[in-house]
């Protein structure tokens, strides 16, 4: 047991936050001594834990009181749900720190940044609305389960897999004057379908499909042009001949 002062001080909720849960009904407590004092057993402090969860997630009190008290209200997948919520809050965040420290690094001359990524983790709206086009563009269980791979990486894991990503592509520019054909180019392909495995092992005709992408979706296509304004295509005509080839 637990008295307001001892719960006060764990959970970092006011004694005066604790009388007002007790009073509106959201979190009574176990018991009440004689000498007036609140006691708040382990289901009670649980109970605070779950409101607190909500609080994070900037739920409203009264919805909270609401969803805790339905008959259908379920504590374990209450909790699968903050779990849930939280990764992708945490991944959000991990992003926003990412955009932070890119910018610093931009602004130092240290490394330049697309429009894209200056906005990076900012703009939620256009960060579904891509994630939807690509469900229906690909397979929606691939890109969900690409997605959560990808959150699933380390910050260290993430900038590794971006700065071999980088390689590849100024590596291809690189070797663009020998031909799309040439054996240089077609190792870089190589490199390229090896790196897509960190997202996801793409089909023959879906390699092909996603170079496409890059030259005939703008947005790609700015990105590449930043590196060389042939890029996009090129990229599209190498990997057409990787493809042929593994046929």
């Amino acid at each position: 047991m637990l008295t307001v002062k001892q719960l006060s001080s764990l959970s970092g909720v006011t004694a005066r936050t604790l009388h007002y849960y007790d009073e509106i009904g959201l979190l009574r407590p176990t018991r009440v001594g004689d000498n007036g004092y609140r006691y708040y057993d382990q289901t009670a402090q649980l109970r605070l834990q779950q409101i607190l969860f909500y609080r994070e997630l900037a739920v409203p009190l009264a919805d909270i009181r609401q969803l805790m008290e339905s008959d259908d209200y379920d504590l374990m997948a209450a909790l699968q749900g903050h779990q849930q919520a939280l990764r992708q809050q945490a991944s959000h965040l991990q992003q926003l720190l990412t955009t932070v420290e890119q910018t610093i690094l931009h602004l130092q001359g240290k490394q330049t940044m697309t429009s894209q990524q200056i906005f990076a983790g900012l703009n939620h709206p256009q960060q579904q609305a891509y994630a939807a086009e690509a469900e229906q563009r690909y397979d929606a269980a691939i890109v969900r389960k690409a997605s959560q791979q990808w959150q699933d990486y380390s910050k260290a894991q993430q900038d590794a897999i971006m700065a071999e990503g980088n390689t590849i592509y100024t590596d291809m520019v690189a070797a663009m004057p020998q031909g799309a054909a040439s054996p240089a180019v077609q190792a870089i392909v190589e490199r390229w379908r090896q790196h897509m495995a960190y997202f996801w092992v793409p089909q023959a005709a879906q390699l092909e499909g996603l170079a496409a992408t890059y030259s005939q979706d703008a947005r790609f296509k700015a990105n590449f042009d930043k590196l060389h304004t042939q890029l996009a295509e090129f990229m599209l005509e190498a990997v057409q001949h990787y493809v042929r080839q593994l046929a």
